[in-house]
């Protein structure tokens, strides 16, 4: 399938640039990957209507044999936009290096340096590969915090940051050599240009409603404060009765069971988070599964101690225990908690407007939950918007009047969507 063509804006030495980037797509049994370009060159505008002006006049450049391209020279200037999930600020590199190597540098400085492979990729720059395979920390980024910390992270981050502080400009040199901005047609850039000044003009205006409303829940709120304060002593007695009922014995424990719907099944488990990370009921990868919240509750106050278990180091387990083995455990699982992936591939292929974005977001949650807990990154990978599943499912879940809509058909994001269900039951140890 064609993966979609996405604006983007690269923050380089000539300044914040405006191109198109075709992520990777399959096509005649062959993968591509493509940028608005024309052979050893890099074509990249001062702003999207200059883009704009490009797309719509202009035939001959390498992604004109792209799948999707055809949908491109009738786009809204507004569509031609970068969002912020596709802006890169190169120059700002070395600015990144000079932090603390947490979760947001770390993010932001994978989601750059995957965009700079990707060039280098297309545009040949074995200049910039080299400075990229000169520390090994560039190639765990897309690994998050983990690699970086302890003694040993420590020195990857210290390598790293030394690499971009002596070789980042020799990668901004080399894309600066092979980008170019064409000439574009005058009487079509007025026209672009005025379309992209009314698209600022709205954004400008929905950002003064949006300041003038919240002006006025803030005087709202000083009024009611005002109120309150002169009923403070007759309200001391309401106070006392309006106190919030009692969260649960849950929340107490700070562990959820949690609800699987699946194709023809359902299954009841236990989630916590603990330092924000996932852990469910179970061991080595597997998830301890049961067709009812009854056997979920026989099970816990008679555990398979030949499998262990992950939840045992929580400190609030033991509580559960107690309550399961006295009978009084109640398996309440909350919306929030029940989880439908039956029917979500077929909505997917069906196209966005197709798919409930609650259903889809708690199913990519559970989905990465579990990987996380097992050590296993192929759903945090196929869930990348430089895949097309990724950026199907971010379509979804981010709206943006600006981005350019996923093109059927979706036939390759309902088999990847597919894989990492199956791979998610695989994982369930069902008693």
């Amino acid at each position: 399938m064609a993966q979609d063509i996405v604006p983007i804006e690269l923050g380089l030495p000539q300044g914040d640039l405006v191109t198109l980037w075709a992520p990777r797509w399959r096509e005649d049994g062959e993968e591509w990957e493509a940028f608005l370009g024309d052979e050893d060159d890099l074509f990249a505008f001062p702003d999207a209507a200059h883009l704009a002006a490009f797309v719509r006049t202009v035939d001959e450049h390498d992604l004109a044999d792209h799948p999707a391209w055809s949908v491109v020279p009738g786009l809204a200037v507004a569509e031609l936009v970068p969002d912020d999930a596709h802006t890169y600020d190169l120059v700002g590199v070395p600015e990144l290096a000079a932090e603390e190597p947490d979760t947001w540098t770390i993010g932001e400085l994978a989601e750059i340096v995957a965009i700079v492979r990707s060039l280098a990729d297309v545009c040949e720059l074995d200049e910039v590969h080299e400075v990229l395979d000169s520390a090994d920390g560039f190639s765990l980024l897309d690994q998050g915090t983990i690699p970086f910390t302890g003694r040993d992270g420590e020195r990857l981050w210290t390598e790293l940051a030394e690499t971009i502080v002596e070789r980042w400009d020799d990668v901004l040199d080399a894309l600066d050599d092979v980008v170019t901005v064409p000439d574009v047609d005058a009487a079509t850039l007025d026209q672009t240009s005025d379309e992209l000044a009314a698209f600022q003009a709205e954004l400008a205006e929905a950002a003064a409603s949006a300041k003038s409303d919240e002006e006025d829940l803030d005087e709202v709120d000083d009024d009611d404060d005002a109120d309150e304060d002169l009923d403070d002593e007759s309200d001391e007695d309401d106070d006392e009765d309006d106190e919030e009922e009692p969260t649960g014995f849950w929340a107490e424990v700070g562990i959820d069971p949690i609800k699987i719907i699946t194709d023809g099944s359902e299954y009841y488990t236990l989630r916590c988070y603990l330092d924000d990370e996932p852990i469910f009921l179970g061991s080595g990868g597997k998830i301890d599964a049961f067709g009812s919240a009854r056997a979920l509750a026989k099970y816990i106050a008679e555990p398979d101690e030949d499998h262990g278990n992950d939840l045992s180091d929580v400190s609030t387990w033991e509580d559960v225990q107690t309550k399961a083995t006295d009978g009084s455990l109640e398996i309440d699982v909350h919306t929030d908690n029940t989880y439908v992936l039956s029917g979500l591939a077929d909505d997917l292929g069906d196209g966005p407007d197709s798919v409930d974005p609650v259903q889809l977001d708690l199913a990519v949650e559970l989905l990465t939950d579990a990987a996380e807990w097992a050590d296993d990154d192929s759903v945090d990978n196929a869930l990348k918007q430089s895949e097309s599943l990724g950026w199907l499912v971010s379509f979804i879940l981010q709206p943006d009047p600006t981005r350019l809509a996923p093109s059927p058909p979706f036939t390759d994001e309902v088999d990847a969507f597919r894989k990492l269900v199956t791979e998610f039951e695989d994982r369930l140890r069902v008693h």
